[in-house]
């Protein structure tokens, strides 16, 4: 199966509407999915990828590894579930909303955008808008 989805939770998760925003925005940008996992977690989990992987000691909302190069994307990426909601109370909006824009920002990291900079950072917050404005979600 090209893309699996994993909630390593007991929140209820969307998966049928995650599923098909990450087919939607990999094929808008130009992309098929060769082999994506999308696993859902919580806050422990997350931080644990991000203290091994990227030597950072903290909670985050998403992590993202791309393994390969070329149109068809393989990788995999994790989304905390705790920092969603975290994140939807500190900026005000609906945890659903928050988890779609993550989702979004997970699928764009995947095919190549980045966000260290802030063009970065302007540039795929925008993509998120854009995607988040036309995609089919409900």
């Amino acid at each position: 199966m090209p893309l699996q989805i994993f909630n390593t939770t007991r929140k209820p998760l969307p998966e049928t509407l995650l599923g098909r925003v990450i087919e939607e925005v990999l094929a808008a940008e130009g992309f098929t999915i060769g082999d994506v996992v999308a696993i859902y977690c919580g806050k422990k989990m997350i931080r644990n990828i991000n203290c091994e992987f990227l030597q950072h000691d903290y909670a985050t909302d998403t992590i993202t590894f791309r393994y390969n190069e070329g149109s068809e994307v393989e990788g995999e990426f994790y989304i905390s579930l705790d920092m969603i909601e975290e994140n939807a109370r500190r900026f005000g909006t609906d945890a659903g909303q928050e988890l779609l824009r993550v989702t979004v920002h997970s699928a764009l990291h995947l095919v190549g955008y980045d966000d260290r900079t802030a063009e970065e950072r302007l540039r795929m917050q925008q993509k998120e808008e854009f995607y988040l404005a036309h995609l089919p979600v409900s």
